[in-house]
């Protein structure tokens, strides 16, 4: 047996998963109380994961060849300001040197309420002769000012970082931990770029001490295989790496999630819901990309890109608000912090001679949380997984299926107050919760232009059957529960690939900065623990910004097999996209086939004007042999690419979409298709830089007989 384990370590439960490498099912899970108290506070939690699921599932150390954990570590320590202090030299010279030493005067930052990171300030102008020696008395400063850790920040460090790095070998050479910010991010703005090394650097050694402690006790198990780590954007990265930049670690919770519904439900274009017992974690998968954004600290912007996730304080442990008339409110208090039992999940006959009572969770909060005590003394309160079961949405293989009766008993104590029936208060309760998701869902398709028709929505978390199932309804889309969504966290840890990102900050970018760019992206992925012949890059030229971002994802090992279940036939699969597109079989043709993928397009024929005029629309899908649509688009041309002339066939796809206007050239995305691979190249503003990318990317096939693609689409 090879064996992937995933642990995702929780504010209060830490989970553990065992994965078959070869099939990817789920062989077994644990929880654990998660520990914040004694010497190795995480850590130890996550070395009794590791022991316990290999003993529970019988795994020798021989047979783990991915290990991987998601921690909660870097945030918590920022929420609740458990950081070093942080000194910073700011380096320049010449003209940059006034503006130089004002951005790297960031003060103290606020984290949370009453929590600070605190930072001292020294400048060093590195073009006096002398300037080791200021290096060294600017150091000495900062440590007579209490310092912890230093930061090396300088104006241009992204193109020249020669200043930052003697600061770092003088910090070195006294034993003391230090980071330059062109190792945190390779873009300008230097006020922006200093925060953000300052945020990493404050957690620096409670981290680095952490990952030790973690690494070793994997070594000692007999584990040879490298422990991965998640990062906020959805992948994973080797424990050095994390030594260095353990601020890519913040923000992971939500992340680990969404990598199972990727690498586990293979997701186009859908919306990932994480439901726990408190709060729903909502964020966006695109073509197959988790959507990312620049994550804030105390409500300042920081170079790190995380998740755009947005939490809604609805969930399965909702407590609900009720006064004389109606359903006030629903949440945001949760049954888990009032310290009750949902009604749902309790034996009916404990459930004798029910009264209302009307509670306040917490100090300040409204007096009209509703909850039921019995005549034997046991109290239940009313929660959005209540009305769920009572009105069928959560069937008996969901995480939170409770008992009907139950839950109708805890209803009618309430619904006869009001003079409505048990089913009428459940789907006021429902009601209240969907609306307060739906205002956040809408906001996402507007923002990130989804066709509502075709995007799903996804439930992961143990609460996910209490709210997703009525959200689809109420909102007219497609909606399903992932498979183990009760513990899809430590299966995206499990699952996910490591990732890398670099971004530049290039003005009119030229085809060799691109090309540059992506190279350093594949060596970063390499450094984080990936196999560097399963790594795809994909590039994205942001022209407003003038920045130029490469994502590089892999493996740590060659994989050998999909997540695959059974093919089906070409038939099968027209079938199948012909019923999301709701039109007939025969109004959905195959443009190519790659032998993994199809690439299939529909005829849409609509009327208007009193039915005389016809409109017509031409869907794309590409699909595997699964019948997992991979990519959707409003419409698209295809063209069949030849090794041996793909310049001219590339150069003649692009020109065929590009459209001129009063705007200027706007060139088209591109995607190359060719065996179970789907090559982005949207985004980038020049037909020659598409054209560079593509031919980089056919150069590494060599010379071989596999049909490749080109789906070109005008933005």
């Amino acid at each position: 047996m090879r064996v992937r384990i995933g642990i995702d370590v929780g504010g209060t439960f830490t989970d553990a998963v065992a994965i078959d490498n070869d099939t990817f099912e789920l062989i077994g899970y644990l929880k654990l109380p998660t520990t914040h108290t004694g010497q190795e506070g995480v850590a130890r939690g996550i070395v009794l994961a590791i022991q316990e699921i290999m003993e529970k599932y019988s795994i020798s150390p021989e047979e783990v060849m991915f290990i991987a954990h998601g921690t909660t570590q870097a945030t918590n320590a920022l929420l609740e300001g458990d950081v070093a202090k942080v000194g910073i030299v700011g380096v320049g010279t010449g003209g940059e040197a006034i503006k130089a030493k004002a951005d790297t005067v960031i003060g103290n930052i606020e984290l949370a309420k009453d929590k600070f990171l605190y930072t001292e300030s020294e400048y060093v102008d590195i073009g006096k002769p002398d300037h080791k020696k200021l290096i060294k008395e600017a150091v000495r400063s900062l440590l007579n000012k209490d310092v912890q850790v230093i930061v090396a920040s300088g104006a241009f460090s992204v193109d020249d970082p020669s200043g930052e790095i003697a600061v770092v070998d003088e910090c070195l050479s006294q034993n003391l931990s230090a980071t330059g910010s062109h190792e945190i991010s390779k873009l300008y703005g230097l006020k922006i770029r200093t925060r953000t090394a300052a945020i990493n650097a404050s957690i620096l050694p409670k981290m680095i001490e952490t990952a030790n402690m973690t690494e070793s006790s994997v070594h000692k198990s007999g584990i040879t295989k490298p422990l991965m780590i998640m990062r906020c954007d959805g992948g994973v990265m080797d424990v050095q790496e994390v030594k260095k930049r353990p601020v890519l670690t913040m923000l992971s919770g939500p992340a680990a999630g969404v990598a199972g519904a990727l690498m586990y439900e293979k997701i186009s274009n859908g919306i990932f819901l994480e439901v726990g017992g408190t709060s729903t974690d909502i964020s966006v998968i695109r073509d197959g990309q988790v959507m990312i954004k620049y994550a804030e600290v105390g409500g300042h912007k920081t170079y790190v890109n995380s998740l755009d996730v947005h939490t809604v304080g609805i969930a399965g442990g909702s407590m609900v608000r009720i006064d004389s008339k109606k359903v006030v409110d629903v949440g945001p208090r949760s049954a888990h912090i009032a310290n009750l039992a949902y009604v749902c999940f309790a034996d009916p006959d404990d459930i004798a001679d029910p009264e209302p009572v009307y509670f306040t969770p917490r100090p300040g909060d409204p007096d009209d949380y509703a909850a039921i005590k019995c005549s034997n003394g046991k109290e239940f309160t009313i929660t959005v997984s209540c009305a769920a079961n009572y009105l069928g949405y959560i069937q008996p293989d969901h995480y939170s299926y409770g008992n009907k009766e139950s839950a109708e008993k805890g209803l009618k104590v309430f619904s006869d107050r009001l003079g409505i029936t048990p089913e009428e208060l459940a789907r006021q309760i429902m009601e209240k919760a969907s609306k307060k998701n739906e205002v956040v869902l809408n906001e996402l398709i507007d923002s990130y232009k989804l066709e509502r028709k075709y995007t799903a929505l996804v439930g992961g978390g143990g609460g996910a059957a209490s709210i997703v199932p009525h959200l689809a309804e109420t909102m007219g889309m497609e909606g399903r529960i992932a498979k183990n969504a009760e513990v899809i966290s430590p299966i995206g840890v499990a699952l996910a690939m490591v990732r890398d990102m670099v971004e530049r900050t290039v003005l009119n970018p030229r085809d060799e900065d691109i090309l540059s760019i992506k190279r350093e992206a594949f060596n970063a992925a390499i450094n984080s623990g990936a196999q560097p012949d399963s790594i795809e890059v994909n590039v994205e030229v942001d022209s407003s910004r003038n920045l130029v971002r490469a994502i590089a994802t892999g493996s740590t090992e060659l994989r050998t097999k999909d997540l695959m279940s059974q093919a089906k036939s070409e038939q099968e699969i027209k079938e199948q996209v012909a019923k999301q597109l709701e039109i007939s079989t025969d109004q959905v043709t195959t443009l190519a086939d790659t032998g993994k993928l199809y690439i299939m397009e529909g005829k849409i024929v609509t009327k208007s004007f009193l039915g005389l005029l016809k409109k017509t629309k031409s869907p794309i899908r590409v699909v595997d042999e699964e019948g997992v649509v991979r990519l959707q688009k409003p419409y698209g041309t295809v063209t069949k690419i030849r090794l041996e002339k793909s310049r001219k066939d590339l150069e003649r796809a692009i020109s065929d979409s590009t459209k001129y206007t009063d705007g200027g050239v706007e060139v088209p995305d591109l995607f190359l298709i060719y065996g179970k691979q789907i090559r982005s190249l949207s985004g980038l503003i020049s037909s020659s830089q598409v054209i560079s990318l593509a031919s980089a990317e056919l150069e590494g096939l060599g010379n071989n007989d596999m049909d490749i693609y080109a789906l070109t689409c005008s933005k």
